[in-house]
């Protein structure tokens, strides 16, 4: 899943005009920027971008300023940490987040969210999801980012997944689907079968992980003459 594009957001600092990412470059230790990030957050949430550099650049000067901390701006980051998966987003934020910060139950709840995904238990993230939705349902683009993610990960696991599995998956059953298959039938290389005694089967585009044998043999592409060469060094 690829990530979503950064946008710049502009500054007015002595009558000249800076990016987001250009004041971060600069100086990310000042604490005057500090509320140019804290709308770029609130930016990031209405356009739908992300901007990973500028949400870590924050979370560190909260650490210097930690009175001036918006637990509602924390919450965002994470959240849009989370959309970012299979990327590793989540974990460095949550590591420049306080202990005490970490303890309240909004990112309690994001926390037990981040591993449900990690270990793709995906119908209990979509359970505890439904009973945050005023966490989550304040980024748009939540649910899609997720759905894509599972789907992701089902692709490194499956040559052909049934309808039931996707549907937990991605937390959509019955004619919404159905539509959704359709889509991806038509945009996604995806091939519905039906299987004996087990109903519709989903084929999944080939790749390395579901076909191994699609894998680049590493030993294919070492020249004999550079294995030659590291054999005498390991004895």
């Amino acid at each position: 899943m690829g990530r979503e594009r950064e946008v710049p957001n502009k500054s007015e600092k002595e009558g000249i005009s800076y990016t987001v990412e250009q004041l971060v470059a600069v100086n990310p230790y000042n604490p005057d920027i500090l509320p140019d990030l804290e709308n770029y957050v609130n930016e990031q949430v209405s356009s739908q971008t992300y901007s990973l550099d500028a949400n870590l650049c924050l979370l560190r000067l909260y650490q210097f300023e930690p009175e001036r901390m918006s637990t509602q701006i924390v919450a965002r980051i994470l959240v849009k940490a989370l959309m970012a998966m299979p990327a590793p987003d989540f974990s460095l934020c949550l590591f420049l987040i306080p202990e005490r910060v970490q303890m309240e139950e909004q990112f309690k709840t994001l926390i037990v969210l981040s591993h449900y995904l990690e270990t793709g238990r995906f119908r209990q993230f979509w359970d505890e999801a439904a009973k945050s939705r005023h966490i989550v349902e304040a980024v748009p683009g939540f649910e899609q980012a997720i759905q894509a993610y599972a789907i992701h990960l089902l692709s490194l696991t499956y040559q052909k997944v049934p309808r039931s599995v996707l549907a937990e998956a991605i937390n959509i059953e019955g004619l919404s689907l159905d539509k959704f298959l359709e889509q991806q039938v038509a945009n996604c290389g995806w091939i519905l079968e039906k299987s004996h005694g087990r109903g519709q089967l989903i084929v999944l585009p080939s790749n390395e992980f579901n076909h191994p044998e699609l894998k680049k043999n590493t030993a294919d592409s070492i020249p004999l003459e550079h294995v030659a060469r590291i054999f005498p060094i390991l004895g």
